[in-house]
């Protein structure tokens, strides 16, 4: 693969996205190709490592990543998360030699953490690179290596061919979105539409259902007439519609409702700072939030709205 020649990897974050994501990535790259992860949660660690012997190797630290690699991928929870990865004095990436490397964040943060970061590492060296590069698709997207990425830059970059050949490891090719910081405006009003999209889903199958329709028949008529979207085709909210969505499985799995309540609450806020009136971001919002609380949603994927509304 061109550009990745003799080159080592990073990978900080192994959650329920990052761990997969890096299970693509030993799939897919070249034979002898180190992969060095870290993570809070050394069970993560550990077990990748025994999936993927003398291909992904423990590390104790995000620095010691960024020491033993060219390309560093982190894939952490907030914007809090990403500046102790970057920022921690004795043990972030920036406490060593970032020189020449290429740091990634795939993060879903506010884009003030980010510019923050590149501003960093911009300081600390005139030859490193920073790209914010989001992703949607969610856990299902992250194990079948199907992530569209958002990316924080212009089509004109220099970097922008290595950066397709990365990321077209893990999922699509790349979207450039014009430049620092924009990879993650694109995906938080992204998220926003999902998580509306999921909201009128969830009320207009439940008012079809308690009229005596079938959802599998309310789905089929969605997909045919305007209503058509990659909620109900995918992750309809309802149970047994589509067998591989996270609500056939009790809503495991997923995108987590917690995770859509911080995305639909960073990109309300996005929407304050740059002028736009919405009209439903409030009544979201308010939505996601009550559903993180409920004990019958919390932790499940962010569909689970349509249990919290009261739908069967």
């Amino acid at each position: 693969m061109a550009g990745l020649e003799g080159k080592t990897f990073g990978f900080i974050g192994l959650g329920a996205m990052g761990t997969p994501m890096v299970q693509n990535l030993a799939e897919k790259l070249p034979t002898g190709i180190k992969i060095y992860v870290f993570d809070v949660v050394e069970k993560a660690v550990d077990g990748l490592c025994s999936q993927c012997p003398n291909r992904v190797l423990k590390t104790q630290s995000a620095r010691e990543v960024a020491e033993k690699s060219d390309i560093v991928l982190t894939m952490v929870p907030e914007g809090s998360h990403v500046r102790s990865v970057y920022l921690n004095r004795d043990k972030g990436i920036l406490s060593t030699d970032i020189s020449t490397k290429l740091l990634i964040d795939c993060s879903t943060i506010d884009t003030a953490t980010s510019l923050l970061i590149k501003d960093h590492i911009t300081s600390a060296s005139a030859t490193s690179s920073f790209y914010d590069a989001p992703v949607s698709g969610g856990v299902i997207g992250a194990q079948k290596g199907t992530l569209a990425f958002f990316l924080g830059c212009a089509p004109s970059d220099p970097n922008l061919p290595l950066l397709t050949t990365i990321l077209e490891l893990m999922g699509k090719t790349p979207i450039p979105c014009g430049g620092p910081s924009l990879g993650l405006a694109a995906k938080l009003s992204n998220n926003y539409l999902s998580g509306v999209i999921a909201i009128a889903t969830s009320e207009a199958m439940d008012m079809g259902m308690r009229s005596g329709l079938d959802p599998r028949v309310l789905a089929r008529v969605y997909a045919a007439g305007t209503a058509q979207n990659a909620i109900c085709d995918r992750f309809c909210p309802v149970p047994g519609v589509v067998a591989e969505a996270p609500s056939s499985s009790g809503y495991r799995g997923g995108f987590k409702v917690q995770l859509m309540r911080r995305d639909f609450g960073l990109a309300v806020e996005m929407a304050e700072r740059v002028g736009t009136q919405l009209a439903l971001g409030k009544v979201g919002l308010e939505t996601y939030e009550g559903a993180s609380e409920d004990e019958r949603c919390r932790d499940l994927d962010s569909r689970v709205v349509f249990r919290y509304f009261g739908g069967k």
